[in-house]
């Protein structure tokens, strides 16, 4: 071949060449180009990362722990030791980054200094130009720390609230019957918690401690499967095995009315003014007014296949909840005589009810053994919201009057009381003391103790929820106590 001709057709192949071309150089020249910049060849089965000389911005991921350390470090967020993290958190920044924050309250993601696992993107350090500190140690500062962080440090801090795990007072109450479907205890406002024993009711006087017998139903060959105190606090309604409910006047201690229509014996009961619900064993729900029991009818709710054991009315007494041993939990209205709600998410009996009085139509309710869950609902819009396995049978649930917190009592097999901190649903305290399941419980007039029972024949107090005074209230333009000098 003419040699010119050879050269020509090498200078259209590969354009201008200088030299005379070799087998190899378009591979040279492919992978030296590799090596320059590798993001423009990426189907190699090579890969050299180009390194840049000057990015040090560094970005740290955390790896996705397990439920376990998920866990272990939400419990940490509700303790005391999820406050001293972020107050170290928050000094580690005002040393480091220079963020000179005063105060615990201005840090500007708490949530994240106390839950690193839910925070995928925690640490994101990037280099500020030109950056220098605005406070400056003294030479004569004998701490180690800026002033920024000195005023972190003597920021007022809100104490740790402590609950006792040991009750103040224990009762014994020989014959508190162990039933599941009962209610025996109850707390009126008058500071009086009556209970019912066998074949009598009981009352005991929180101011004096004294007892006194309200009632013997041993001459009609009853006894007492329920208990439940007015409004007022005067008159007091007994559930019997025989499906009689009696209402008593304390003061006089005379009966007032005995009032018919149920073929079993009545478990649950509430009041809503002068009316009174008593839920039994025939599946039934009467509405009865107490005053003219003989004139006006009673309302039949009928709507469970089994046995009614949970009767709740909501704080502005427009709705009552009502659970059963059908596993099915019902919310009826004053007007209408068939449920306005339904839900069947439980897989237990459902005597647990407790309406919020701090979230209007916010319904708490607990499942039995088979079930073991403390479910909300939104009664507004008529949708399940959140759900927290107890590990045990949920016997009772109470809302504190004065926090969003809730406690609950539990049977097989932990036989424990838990205290809730909503919507969060994290522990607070847990409290054992109790040898049977803790089936009944009821709250003193000022939200502060409650009082549990159980089957090992025993009523313990507990100081479960604070009476802190509001901040609004103490704040408010309206309060003259707060312009005197």
């Amino acid at each position: 071949m003419d040699r010119e001709y050879e050269r020509r057709l090498l200078r259209q192949q590969n354009g201008p060449v200088s030299s005379p071309a070799s087998p190899l150089s378009p591979r040279r020249q492919l992978a030296h180009a590799a090596v320059q910049s590798p993001s423009k060849d990426r189907n190699g089965d090579r890969f050299i990362p180009t390194r840049a000389g000057a990015n040090w911005d560094v970005n740290f991921a955390l790896i996705q722990e397990n439920n376990k350390a998920s866990s272990e470090v939400r419990k940490g967020r509700e303790g005391g030791e999820g406050k001293d993290g972020v107050a170290y958190t928050t000094l580690l920044r005002n040393e480091l980054l220079g963020t000179s924050i005063e105060d615990l309250r201005d840090t500007p993601d708490e949530r994240r200094a106390l839950s690193p696992v839910q925070s995928p993107n925690l640490f994101h350090f990037s280099p500020r130009k030109n950056q220098q500190r605005e406070d400056t140690l003294s030479p004569y500062s004998l701490s180690p720390v800026s002033a920024k962080s000195q005023k972190l440090l003597r920021s007022p801090r809100k104490a740790a609230r402590k609950i006792s795990k040991i009750p103040f007072k224990v009762l014994d109450a020989p014959e508190l019957q162990d039933d599941f479907y009962l209610n025996l205890v109850d707390w009126s406002s008058q500071n009086v918690l009556s209970v019912g024993l066998g074949h009598c009711v009981y009352l005991w006087s929180a101011y004096t401690s004294q007892v006194t017998r309200l009632c013997d139903l041993s001459p009609d060959g009853d006894t007492v499967t329920s208990v439940s105190w007015s409004e007022r606090g005067n008159q007091v309604a007994v559930g019997t095995h025989k499906g009689l409910v009696q209402v008593w006047d304390v003061a006089s201690s005379k009966r007032v009315c005995i009032l018919n229509g149920h073929t079993a014996r009545v478990g649950a009961l509430a009041w809503n003014g002068d009316v009174l619900s008593s839920g039994s064993r025939d599946r039934l729900i009467l509405q009865r007014d107490v005053r003219t029991p003989c004139i006006i009818p009673d309302r039949r709710l009928a709507g469970h296949r089994q046995e009614v054991c949970g009767l709740k009315w909501s704080p502005d007494s427009q709705y009552l909840a009502s659970g059963g041993n059908d596993n099915k939990l019902f919310v009826w209205n004053l007007h209408s005589l068939t449920a306005v709600q339904t839900y069947t998410e439980h897989n237990a009996a459902v005597k647990a009810i407790a309406w919020s009085p701090h979230h209007h139509g916010l319904l708490a309710s607990g499942g039995g053994t088979a079930d073991r869950c403390i479910r909300f609902w939104n009664t507004l819009t008529g949708q399940p919201m959140q759900c927290v396995d107890t590990g045990s049978q949920v016997c009772n649930l109470a809302w504190s009057k004065h926090a969003s917190e809730l406690v609950s009592t539990h049977g097989y097999s932990q036989n424990q009381i838990l205290v809730w901190r909503y919507p969060l649903l994290a522990q607070v305290a847990k409290l054992t003391g109790h040898t049977y399941r803790v089936l009944y419980l009821a709250m003193s007039p000022d939200g502060e103790a409650i009082v549990t029972g159980a089957g090992d024949e025993t009523l313990r107090f507990w100081n479960v929820f604070s009476k802190a005074r509001s901040q609004k209230e103490s704040k408010s333009a309206l309060n003259l106590f707060t312009s005197l000098r």
